[in-house]
């Protein structure tokens, strides 16, 4: 059978000028404008700007930020913006960067400490121009969801270790504010650790959990639930969140211990109220009630609830020694003294969203951590973060309502930030024109209107 295909022969030439590619990044810098975050991180960096020097160092790490939200995963990959100076300006070179975080590192607490206060000013301003699309803006929770995770490394890299899942490099603890299930989320922390960091360590989660309460608005920190998984549920973290005058909300798993799975088995049969699935309809074959009533729970914060849920294993699940009366039980402890326990239960699942923000944060710059000393990995872990609130405050502020809110960065990569463009000049004006036939051209230009009508950072 003979093709009818075209196979015209293509040459190229590397002579073009005024072209642009990546010319939808023009989003992430707008919002890097609007939200101030350039500013920020001018001002909170300007004491390792050394004498004479020709770049600012929060220029430099705003540049690098960008370059991971365009999918690098390297110091190197600030080449992207450094090739196109008439959309991204002036960009320093490879070894000026590298001087830069071997500054940052070598002051690591001051240095994490201004990049953090840095970040927490353009999050303040990024969710006053959101309005009511900001987190918390109806007077409801703030999820917070503490998760660790496991990156590899690949060579002996200075803190580098076995991991609980036999595998070598660091466990990270990443914190993400949900902003519910029509949005993404924002992180608001991730703490490196070596990879033999335990996942209940509480320590831990009470450090990421103060850094968390610094990122946020003043007058959102009363609107603060945090959600763990069991590893969180420990009598020191569950005491600190608990503490007089903090009031901090909280929905932490439970481990399932031989007196809860006692608890269960006695429980009768209208106890049990149906749960929800994640449309918020009724599951069928799963079931929540209350146990607190049938725990010894002296010696825990005082109105803790414990509740479980039940549910008969899908067709071809393992069984497991924690199954009872043939169901799988899953426990979560709650100071929230309102609500019908299936919301209460739902509430608590949608924690799994954390899992989507890391898977995220990977595909961008924290999958791999490529530096070999500890404090410039921590560095870059907050260089992710950067890049991650650019994608989420631009979507929050240039895609409310549409479908692109919920993209995560390799779909905003593909169909907004890799559009093709021309500068064109007159007039005293730069306009950019995009690809004619791009299928999402029109989205940008919306999102790109959007932007241009917030009022600009005083």
């Amino acid at each position: 059978m003979k093709t009818i295909a075209s196979h015209r022969t293509i040459t190229a030439s590397a002579d073009g000028t005024g072209l642009l590619s990546h010319a939808g990044s023009l989003l992430l810098l707008k919002t890097l404008h609007l939200t101030g975050l350039d500013r920020a991180l001018s001002a909170e960096l300007e004491r390792w700007r050394p004498e004479r020097a020709m770049h600012d160092p929060g220029k430099i790490v705003a540049d690098l930020a960008i370059a991971l939200a365009l999918g690098g995963d390297c110091l190197a990959d600030i080449a992207l913006p450094r090739a196109q100076p008439d959309l991204f300006g002036p960009v320093a070179s490879d070894p000026t960067v590298s001087r830069l975080i071997d500054r940052l590192a070598c002051d690591e607490t001051r240095a994490l400490k201004a990049l953090r206060a840095a970040r927490a000013i353009a999050r303040e301003r990024a969710w006053d121009l959101a309005g009511s699309a900001a987190p918390g803006s109806d007077g409801e929770l703030i999820p917070i969801d503490l998760d660790a995770t496991i990156v590899i490394a690949h060579s002996d890299k200075q803190h580098a270790a076995p991991t609980w899942k036999h595998t070598f490099g660091f466990h990270p603890m990443t914190v993400f504010a949900d902003h519910g299930a029509g949005g993404s989320g924002e992180p608001l922390a991730i703490l490196l650790r070596p990879g033999n960091a335990g996942s209940n360590t509480a320590a831990d989660h009470i450090d990421a959990t103060r850094l968390v309460l610094a990122q946020l608005p003043k007058h959102r920190r009363r609107q603060v639930l945090i959600r763990t998984d069991s590893g969180g549920g420990t009598h020191e973290f569950l005491s600190w969140l608990t503490k007089p005058g903090r009031r901090l909300s909280y929905s932490i798993g439970f481990t399932l211990t031989e007196e809860i799975q006692q608890a269960v088995l006695r429980l009768p049969a209208s106890a049990w109220t149906p749960a929800y699935d994640a449309d918020r309809q009724v599951r069928p074959g799963a079931w929540v009630a209350e146990l607190t009533g049938l725990l010894n729970l002296s010696g825990w914060p005082k109105g803790m609830r414990v509740i479980a849920r039940k549910e008969r294993p899908h067709p071809g699940a393992q069984l497991r020694f924690t199954d009872v009366d043939g169901c799988r039980v899953t426990c979560f402890v709650t100071d929230t003294n309102r609500g019908q326990l299936a919301d209460l239960e739902l509430r608590h699942r949608r924690r799994a969203r954390a899992e989507d923000r890391i898977r995220c944060a990977k595909d961008t710059g924290l999958a791999n951590l490529p530096l070999h000393h500890f404090a410039r990995n921590q560095i870059w872990c907050e260089l992710v973060a950067l890049a991650c609130e650019l994608l989420t405050w631009m979507q929050m502020l240039a895609l409310p309502g549409t479908a692109a809110r919920g993209y995560e960065p390799k779909r905003l990569r593909l169909r907004l930030f890799a559009v093709a463009g021309r500068l064109v000049r007159g007039g005293r004006r730069v306009r950019l024109r995009l690809a004619a036939r791009w299928p999402w051209a029109r989205d940008i230009l919306t999102a790109l209107t959007r932007l241009q009508a917030l009022p600009a950072p005083p």
